[in-house]
């Protein structure tokens, strides 16, 4: 008696192994991404917020030491408009003419009885050079 034989099928169970390979290697990055994808999520939000929060304190601190500075240039002001008010009054009662009046009697000084008239030439013009750094130089001499 003849057993039957197991028919044996020489054809490879995987059409293509490439694709098969890429399939598999496809679900296993697909997997590890998942893994670590909430982690990824989280850290970025917070990294977000994190930029949020540290850009906000930054403009607080601005806008506070801009505020400090306002407040001192206002008292600086306050205290040189009395500085100005004070000497006013000392320039006033220095310029009386009371006071001028009573120094100049007290040095035995009298109205001019004759005046000079005197005129002078003007002075000659100086060229200008091409180069206005020469016109500089000379200026300072």
């Amino acid at each position: 008696m003849a057993l039957a034989q197991p028919k044996v099928d020489h054809r490879p169970r995987i059409k293509n192994p490439r694709s098969a390979r890429t399939a598999t290697q496809t679900r296993i990055v697909k997997t590890s991404r998942a893994r670590y994808t909430a982690v990824v999520r989280l850290t970025t939000g917070l990294c977000i917020a994190l930029v949020g929060l540290m850009l906000y304190v930054l403009l607080l601190s601005n806008t506070t030491s801009l505020t400090y500075a306002v407040d001192k240039a206002h008292h600086q002001r306050d205290a040189l408009q009395e500085q100005t008010a004070r000497l006013d009054d000392r320039i006033a009662q220095a310029s009386s003419e009371e006071r001028l009046a009573g120094i100049a009697a007290s040095l035995h000084m009298h109205d001019a009885q004759t005046f000079a008239v005197v005129h002078l030439d003007t002075p000659p013009l100086v060229a200008k050079s091409k180069i206005p750094l020469f016109d500089t130089i000379a200026a300072w001499f």
